[in-house]
Formats: C-alpha cells, sequence, structure tokens
C-alpha cells in the first residue's frame, strides 16, 4: 500500500486547511457562542456553518461535478476529514444526508433521483434523519415493524421510530418500512424518503442524558405519502427490496462515519492536556498506547479505502470497524477525564464528549451485535 499524498492532494491540503483557518474564524465571530449541533440553537448555527461549506465547494469532496461535489475521491474524503477535525470544526449536522443517504441513492437510486436528491443534500435544503430504530426493533434491524401499505397513488405508513437523532430538526426521514404484512425478517421491506410535514406524522423531541434535545420519536399514523411527494419516487431502490438498500448504508454507516482524522484530532487534545496536567510515567503509557490504537484504526481505513477504491464490498468487514472506533472513542475520553480528576465535571468539552461516546456502542448496531457478524459472516464460525 502506498502511504504518501500525492502533489495535487496535498495541495488541496493546503488550501482547505488556509480556507478552514479563515472560514471558522468568521463563521464563529458571526454566531458568537458555540452550541451543541444537538440543540435547536447550536443546530441553526451549524447551519450556518455548512451554508459556508456549501457556497466554497467543500461541502462533497468525493462527490461528481455533476451533483455539486470536487469529483474527488474517498482519498480526498480521508484529507478533508483530516484537516476538518484538525481545525476543530463542528460536527456536520448534515451527515445523515451527506454520509448515510447519499450513497445509498448514488448506488441504488434512479437517474431522476440523483439528480434532484443530491444536489439538495448536498445544499443543506433538504435535512435528512434516519428513520430505522424502532421501540422493539434497535439493533435487531430486521425486526422492524412500521408498516407501508400500498394504494393509489402512495402508500399509507403506519408505526413509529425512535432515537431518530436530530430528527426533531429535520426536514425528512429515510427509513425501512414493512410493505409485504406476510413477510418475516429480512423479506418484504421497502426503503421509503418522506417529508415530516405530512398529515399523519408526529414527530416528538426528547432529551438525552446530557441535556441535549436532538432526538425524537417519529409516529405514523395512517399518514398518505403520496409517490411523489419528494419531487421524484419516493421508493428507493425496488418495492420489496429494501432490505439490500438497508445493507449497503449499514455498511457505509459502520465502516466509514467516524474518519480516522476525528481520534487523530481526539488524540492530539489529549497530548496536549497530558503535559498541561503532568501526567506521570503509567499514564503516559496509556496515552501512547490509545495513539496506537488510533494510528492502528488511520491504517486500517486506508486498506479499507484501497479495497473500495479496487471495487471490493464492505460488506459484513464493516462491523469491525464499528467496533474498533465505537470503543476506542470511550478509551480517549477517559483517559482525558482520569487525567482531569475531580476537574473533569468543569471540563465541559471532554466530558460532554464521553457522554457521547457511551452511545457508540449502541448507535449504528450494537457492538454485541456485531461481533455476532463478524464470528459469522467474517470468521465463518457456526451461530
Amino acid at each position: 500500500m502506498d502511504l504518501t499524498w500525492s502533489a495535487a492532494q496535498e495541495r488541496t491540503r493546503l488550501e482547505l486547511r488556509k480556507w478552514l483557518e479563515h472560514s471558522l474564524a468568521g463563521w464563529r465571530a458571526e454566531i458568537g457562542t458555540e452550541r451543541s449541533g444537538d440543540t435547536r440553537e447550536g443546530f441553526a448555527q451549524q447551519l450556518l456553518w455548512e451554508r459556508r461549506l456549501y457556497e466554497a465547494d467543500w461541502s462533497a469532496v468525493s462527490w461528481p461535478r455533476a451533483y455539486g461535489g470536487r469529483d474527488g475521491t474517498l482519498w480526498d474524503w480521508l484529507i478533508f476529514e483530516e484537516e476538518y477535525w484538525r481545525a476543530g470544526a463542528p460536527q456536520r449536522v448534515t451527515q445523515n444526508g451527506l454520509q448515510i443517504l447519499a450513497p445509498s441513492v448514488f448506488e441504488h437510486g434512479n437517474q431522476e433521483q440523483k439528480d434532484l436528491l443530491l444536489p439538495r443534500i448536498k445544499a443543506g435544503q433538504d435535512l435528512w434523519c434516519q428513520g430505522w430504530s424502532e421501540p422493539n426493533a434497535g439493533s435487531d434491524l430486521a425486526g422492524v415493524s412500521s408498516r407501508a401499505r400500498r394504494v393509489d397513488g402512495g402508500w399509507v405508513l403506519d408505526g413509529q421510530k425512535t432515537w431518530t437523532t436530530r430528527g426533531a430538526f429535520c426536514s425528512h426521514l429515510f427509513g425501512l418500512f414493512r410493505s409485504d404484512p406476510d413477510s418475516e425478517r429480512h423479506r418484504g421491506f421497502t426503503y421509503l424518503l418522506v417529508p415530516l410535514d405530512l398529515d399523519g406524522v408526529t414527530v416528538r423531541g426528547f432529551g438525552r442524558l446530557d441535556g441535549d434535545e436532538g432526538f425524537a420519536e417519529v409516529f405514523f399514523d395512517g399518514a398518505f405519502l403520496p409517490d411523489d411527494a419528494v419531487g421524484t419516487d419516493v421508493v428507493l431502490g425496488e418495492v420489496g427490496e429494501g432490505w439490500r438498500v438497508a445493507v449497503s448504508a449499514a455498511s457505509t454507516e459502520r465502516g466509514l462515519l467516524r474518519s480516522p482524522g476525528r481520534y487523530q484530532a481526539t488524540v492530539a487534545d489529549l497530548l496536549e492536556l497530558s503535559e498541561a496536567r503532568g501526567a506521570d510515567a503509567a499514564m503516559r503509557r496509556r496515552i501512547a498506547t490509545a495513539w496506537m490504537r488510533v494510528d492502528a484504526y488511520r491504517l486500517q481505513t486506508l486498506q479499507t479505502v484501497t479495497a473500495l477504491m479496487d471495487g471490493r464490498d464492505l460488506g459484513s468487514e464493516a462491523s469491525l470497524a464499528k467496533i474498533w472506533w465505537s470503543e476506542l472513542d470511550i478509551e480517549l475520553h477517559e483517559i482525558a477525564l482520569d487525567l482531569l480528576g475531580t476537574d473533569a465535571e468543569l471540563e465541559g468539552p471532554w466530558s460532554k464528549g464521553h457522554q457521547f461516546s457511551l452511545a457508540g456502542p449502541i448507535y449504528a448496531g450494537t457492538n454485541e451485535v456485531q461481533r455476532n457478524i463478524v464470528a459469522e459472516r467474517v470468521l465463518g464460525l457456526p451461530r
């Protein structure tokens, strides 16, 4: 594997680094106190930031120019992520659309869906949340029971989605619905694109442990979804073949949702904290081990991107990455809290980051389920 960047890629890196330094300063001067993107005020602030990214053509570097990208590759995306997190930029509040829905549209959407939806996702005109989890179907996605009944001119939706990240602030939902009432497990699903302002759709936000309000429950009570409710066909992929779309989307979410740049920036901050707090030898060894785990994840991601660029499907191997990055996030923040000691509660970013990291082994499929997937589908062990 060639671990060097080309001259063109290094020029892109420097261009982006300069732009981020200038633009982040301007955005922060404009908004004043920066809030979490999982609050209503913070979400609105970060949409202003997304507008800056969009206008400067940085919001989707790996997309084709025909859909508003830079004709880059996944390598360019990795460079973007490294510089983005190094600069301390905010988490992308449009990431569900950009990083989960958009890859599915590229792979499974028809031409009309690509032409209409992708530019709107990139511009942040349509704000998407993910409607997968249900009260009795979290990591067991095949247990989804929300129903979609075909009627003249559209679909009638019934059921409930929960743990919908930023659903309280979004305009649209992409989700899995059981369209064949006689089907079981992985069969009979249809992947639907749903505006949240339909009659019969109720979005009810609720708070998290850290006080943020971005989670929502979404209720469907006989909601009529017209065939053209999003300006084009609301079915992504084929009717009854929603599981195929969901599997490819889950692979993207687990394997490339969290870039190495995020953890490289965190461990760099951890090194600064250890210097400031005068870490002892034992703590320095813990930090050194964490640094090596971050670098191992970087190398593994480079291997993954190499495979994807060669046309390989990530498949069940994505579960390996998901286990690694979610548990690594907890480890980094636990080290920080141990360094801070009794001051931990006063250090908002580290304390809040730790609270969020605890969700990592749960969202995108619990790590218990991911270990089963790795055992059965990657290692070939018996059930």
